[in-house]
């Protein structure tokens, strides 16, 4: 043991005398009460004077090495902390030899309750320190060896007296076996509570590392899927044959979904790890939730189901919060209400509640579908949890929504609850936390970004060409590059209006060309570079932003969200020149 863990023993076992302080004061308060009331011992006052005073005495001693245990006591001080526990024991335990010397009747009894609750004080409060627990035990064992002794000679006559030898060899015999058994169990709590550490940091490596893994995957699984999205999209705007649009829209559906799992997969990660943080911006809560409906609609209508939405014109219009997690997390609902009700029709109800500073918003999806048994209502936030085999077959899925939901919304500050009865339907209230927020001023209609001078900068041909498929129907001008190091001579011979930077690349990665274009000094030092990333994680994009980045969109790419990121920093770029 450290001289380190030898001061940490130490200060535990001052903490824990400090603490039982008040008892040995209060026991020793009554005593004297009770001694000098039926025994008329008016000279314990003296000894119980002694005793406070060398409480007191250790209490000041310790104090400094309960503050910081890590702090190195003076000689004299360690003398002290040393020699304490057994002045405070010696006087205490003194009171011992004139009970067993007294001829009031019980007065030896209680000497030895005396001595015997005694040692047992000093084993539970200095068990972590042994050093500790033999100065303080020492004199009550002296005293119990001397005990016979005084008996003896206080009672020459009485039978009985030779068998305190016995009584005392067996109580300190008995305290001793209590020490060991007390230091054990210690000891096997600390061996467990390090066991317990250990395996609990071996658990987190294995989440960190789970989380690693999955974000590897996702990053390789989002080039094919950006590929068959941008294709299946440039294919259905192309064609003319209805039957190719029709397959054009398949490949777009199946790509959409293998992205939604992966989304789901990535969302689960972060959130095992603490990863993932919602954003506070003003939005239109009104057109939001519009927004997302609308999409639904043909859903609902091609199922013959009705729509019913109540307080939706009582919502206010602007606040701050994260709509993109409030959009995803009613998404999934929709899915499910739709999904799993096949007549009759899904109602949603909007509740707002000023809270004050911030105002507390309730939405409640309620299906006619088959409902959930209360066996299986557990089972709903369980992840890759499925109700029935059926499900899966019907359905399919991650049985991920519902769990990333209810975390997302707890990250925004509410819940996401359910109550159903089989055969009645299911209802799924979600609450959120949302601050009041005014609407934004009117800017000016930014730059239309056709014939824009784009530079696409990432080392895989497949993400290179996805991204160029987008990017034509908008009209930009898209020249490609493999490698940061392609790119910085690019951007030194001629003029762009933007970059999209891939961020993670083999030699110099995206935020590393940046830093590097934006300490040059060629004529596309000022250019709006948007980060290209399948981690678009905040802590990323703050690491981004460090580089000199004016933007970001996430993997696989979506056309909406491209042009969004582009028409922003060009509308930057436009002020600025202005």
């Amino acid at each position: 043991m450290g001289v380190s863990d030898t001061q940490r023993d130490v200060a535990r076992a001052a903490a824990s005398r400090r603490s039982n302080t008040y008892l040995r004061l209060f026991a020793t308060l009554t005593i004297s009460i009770i001694l000098h009331a039926f025994v008329d011992m008016k000279w314990v006052w003296i000894w119980a004077s002694l005793y406070v005073t060398a409480q007191l005495f250790e209490l000041w001693v310790t104090r400094p090495v309960r503050a910081d245990p890590e702090a190195r006591p003076s000689t004299w001080r360690r003398l002290a902390l040393t020699t304490s526990p057994f002045v405070t024991s010696a006087i205490f335990g003194f009171l011992s030899l004139p009970l067993f010397a007294s001829h009031e009747r019980f007065a030896p009894t209680l000497g030895g309750m005396l001595l015997a609750g005694s040692l047992l004080n000093v084993i539970v409060v200095n068990g972590s320190l042994r050093s500790a627990t033999l100065s303080a035990a020492a004199p009550h064992v002296i005293y119990l060896l001397i005990a016979p002794f005084v008996g003896r000679i206080a009672n020459p006559g009485a039978p009985l007296a030779n068998a305190l030898w016995f009584a005392a060899l067996l109580l300190i015999a008995s305290v001793a076996v209590a020490s060991r058994t007390l230091s054990a169990a210690l000891k096997a709590e600390a061996d467990a509570k390090e066991e317990a550490e250990l395996r609990r940091h071996e658990a987190e490596e294995a989440v960190a590392a789970k989380s690693a893994f999955v974000a590897m995957i996702s990053h390789e699984l989002r080039t094919p899927i950006s590929a068959i999205l941008a294709g299946a999209a440039r294919l259905h705007s192309e064609v003319p044959e209805a039957s190719s649009k029709i397959h054009a829209q398949l490949i777009s559906d199946a790509g959409g979904l293998m992205r939604t799992l992966l989304n789901d997969l990535l969302d689960f990660s972060r959130l095992e790890v603490g990863r993932m943080a919602v954003e506070k911006a003003p939005y239109n809560l009104r057109q939001t939730l519009a927004d997302t409906l609308r999409l639904w609609r043909p859903e609902v209508s091609k199922k013959g189901l009705r729509l019913r939405i109540e307080g939706a014109s009582a919502l206010p219009r602007w606040v701050a919060g994260d709509a993109l997690r409030l959009r995803q997390v009613l998404n999934n609902l929709l899915s499910n209400a739709i999904k799993f009700t096949d007549r009759g029709g899904i109602a949603l109800r909007f509740e707002s509640r000023d809270d004050g500073v911030d105002r507390r918003l309730t939405i409640t999806v309620t299906d006619t579908g088959p409902g959930i048994s209360q066996a299986n209502l557990p089972r709903l936030f369980t992840p890759f949890e499925q109700l029935s085999t059926s499900v899966v077959r019907q359905h399919g899925g991650s049985g991920l929504g519902l769990v990333i939901s209810r975390e997302l919304a707890r990250l925004m500050g509410g819940d996401l609850i359910v109550t159903s009865v089989e055969g009645q339907g299911a209802t799924f209230i979600l609450t959120l936390t949302v601050e009041a927020a005014q609407a934004p001023e009117a800017g000016e209609e930014g730059p239309s970004i056709a014939g824009a001078r784009v530079l696409v900068v990432d080392d895989h041909v497949v993400n290179r060409r996805a991204i160029e498929l987008v990017l034509q129907p908008f009209g930009v001008d898209a020249t490609l590059a493999e490698s940061g190091e392609q790119a910085l001579e690019l951007l030194g011979a001629e003029i762009f209006d933007a970059v999209l930077m891939d961020v993670y690349m083999p030699g110099m990665d995206g935020r590393e060309a940046t830093r590097t274009l934006r300490a040059g000094g060629g004529p596309n030092r000022d250019t709006p570079v948007v980060a290209v990333t399948a981690s678009a994680t905040p802590k990323d994009w703050e690491a981004c932003l460090a580089a000199g980045m004016n933007g970001h969109v996430a993997k696989p790419i979506d056309p909406i969200e491209l042009y969004t990121a582009l028409t922003q920093v060009l509308v930057i770029k436009a002020r600025a020149a202005a």
